[in-house]
């Protein structure tokens, strides 16, 4: 099977719809439609339903979609193996759940590249959800999550929670007198817990789903927020933000691996341990 049209094909479905596939991939529309019959004619079966609102899959292309990601995960794998430079022998995929980057997920990044000299690191930015789908299908070899989802060949390894905190750029400014307050999306449970503590205070004029731009709206405009203290940490070091005497929130984070990799890794067990004492 062409692992070119398995990739045009999940473009295709990641886009919704075969004009913006065949922007994504740089090619003609008239060359992803040929990839697609290709995929089609070699299957016997319509894989999506064309229309002029974009496209969707049929029963077989769902069937299909998983498959495909597991064949174009591997076929990248197997490129990053095969193409690696003299004195490198294999490579570490990791994904990364951006609010985790700051922290645990840099830990990790230099854990690999200071502990296994002989192994290349490709890093990965997703969502839980297609960090979940990524490790399942064995496009990365270990990921960095809030969430602990785990199949049968996976081992979670939880870390230290992390620790949300009141950060101004202003001493002594709670959120009900501050005059420039970011809500901060972490989640669910966040949510709820915010708005218990703080139900009077009504709505922020600025909500972001991205502790990094909200610290940047601080550092831009002032106000306040809710950030992960490894994060805001070094700002307070210099004096450009300041803890503030509010709850403090917590949010849990799982390193998860396949465990065929941590078999082949001698510096895996090293790293989670040192990762997991330094953050205690």
């Amino acid at each position: 099977m062409n692992i070119t049209a398995l990739q045009t094909f999940l473009a295709i479905v990641d886009t919704g719809s075969l004009v913006r596939a065949s922007q994504v991939l740089h090619v003609t529309q008239s060359t992803v439609t040929a990839r697609l019959q290709t995929l089609e004619d070699g299957l016997g079966q319509q894989l999506l339903n064309r229309q002029k609102s974009g496209t969707t899959l049929t029963p077989a292309g769902t069937r299909l979609l998983r498959y495909a990601r597991i064949m174009t995960g591997l076929w990248r794998q197997a490129q990053l193996e095969t193409s690696l430079p003299a004195g490198l022998a294999s490579v570490c995929t990791f994904g990364c759940d951006r609010e985790l980057w700051h922290g645990p997920g840099r830990d990790f990044f230099d854990g690999v590249l200071s502990g296994s000299p002989e192994m290349a690191v490709s890093v990965l930015q997703g969502s839980a959800r297609d960090l979940e789908e990524w490790l399942a299908n064995g496009m990365v070899d270990v990921i960095l999550t809030f969430d602990s989802v785990t199949r049968g060949n996976q081992t979670v390894h939880p870390l230290p929670a992390e620790e949300l905190v009141l950060y101004s750029d202003q001493p002594d400014t709670p959120i009900d007198k501050g005059p420039f307050y970011i809500f901060v999306d972490h989640g669910a449970e966040y949510r709820r817990q915010h708005a218990e503590t703080y139900y009077g205070a009504g709505v922020a004029r600025v909500s972001l789903d991205s502790s990094w731009w909200a610290l940047q709206t601080m550092l831009d405009r002032g106000g306040s927020a809710y950030l992960p203290r490894a994060l805001a940490e070094p700002y307070v070091a210099e004096g450009k933000l300041f803890q503030l005497d509010a709850p403090v929130y917590t949010r849990k984070k799982n390193l998860i691996v396949n465990d065929a990799a941590a078999r082949r890794w001698t510096w895996f067990a090293p790293l989670v341990a040192r990762m997991t004492a330094a953050e205690t």
